[in-house]
């Protein structure tokens, strides 16, 4: 990955946030193709025993790793989808005995890259793999194998928070952009991918983003899916790219997935 895609300091231009007494979030700034700002997000959420869970990982600095450390121990990694991995690697290094989480096809990924990674629970297509009592008694998760990125999605039922990488956007990227001095809202192509993956007004776009590109490909089972999510009880949205979603995140989401709820 080049500067252009993440940023070559993130300590200087990373905000993290107690969103709630058990949830951290690192947010970043990241550039999709190097020029669309989108933004990045991990979240670890400290469960009820202070065992730790870190979704989307971000770059390990010294501050994160720190206040890691302070929450709790570290006891499963999560790659939601085939794109959130990069900094899986060096959390596994500082983190050795926690488990590693993923898509199936990500392991495939990692090892054609060269960089393979001792996986603990992959999940695959019509599979609900158990990670374990623990992790199972606080979250709900289920796999979105027909999304193209094979996202994983979670919700943390404690606080009623539903985690998840590319599944949707809550675009523009205020938060993660903020400490750049560089506008969330500059650049042609970061208006208009701004502008197809925003819940705000109709969310038409959004709605024709995901109905037509994002779902083509197994739109019944990609449907299926999402009214699994639509079950769940949660009322804030934890995104990889754009602002956190409080309070009406149910009504949010189901605004932005209408079309495959019905």
């Amino acid at each position: 990955m080049t500067d252009k895609l993440i940023p070559h300091n993130p300590e200087a231009v990373m905000v993290i946030r107690k969103v709630t007494p058990e949830i951290l979030t690192c947010s970043v700034p990241f550039a999709r193709f190097g020029r669309i700002n989108i933004g990045g997000r991990g979240t670890i959420v400290r469960m009820a025993n202070g065992n730790l869970a870190v979704f989307s990982p971000v770059a390990l600095t010294d501050e994160v790793k720190s206040q890691v450390t302070q929450m709790g121990t570290v006891k499963y990694i999560a790659a939601p989808d085939l794109e959130h991995h990069i900094f899986l690697e060096p959390w596994h290094k500082a983190f050795p005995d926690a488990k590693l989480i993923g898509p199936k096809e990500l392991e495939a990924k990692r090892v054609q890259q060269g960089s393979p990674l001792p996986f603990a629970h992959l999940w695959k297509k019509d599979e609900a793999p158990s990670v374990d009592a623990e992790f199972d008694k606080e979250f709900e998760y289920t796999f979105v194998h027909a999304h193209p990125n094979k996202e994983l999605v979670f919700n943390h039922k404690p606080t009623k928070t539903l985690i998840e990488a590319d599944l949707m956007f809550n675009l523009p990227a205020t938060e993660q952009m903020s400490k750049t001095g560089i506008s969330p809202t500059s650049g042609y192509l970061t208006r208009l991918f701004n502008a197809l993956n925003s819940p705000q007004g109709d969310a038409l776009w959004q709605k024709r983003f995901l109905w037509y590109a994002m779902s083509r490909g197994d739109r019944p089972s990609f449907n299926k899916s999402v009214k699994i999510i639509d079950s769940w009880d949660f009322s804030r949205i934890v995104p990889c790219h754009g602002d956190v979603i409080e309070g009406n995140g149910k009504e949010i989401f189901r605004k932005v997935f209408a079309w495959h709820l019905h």
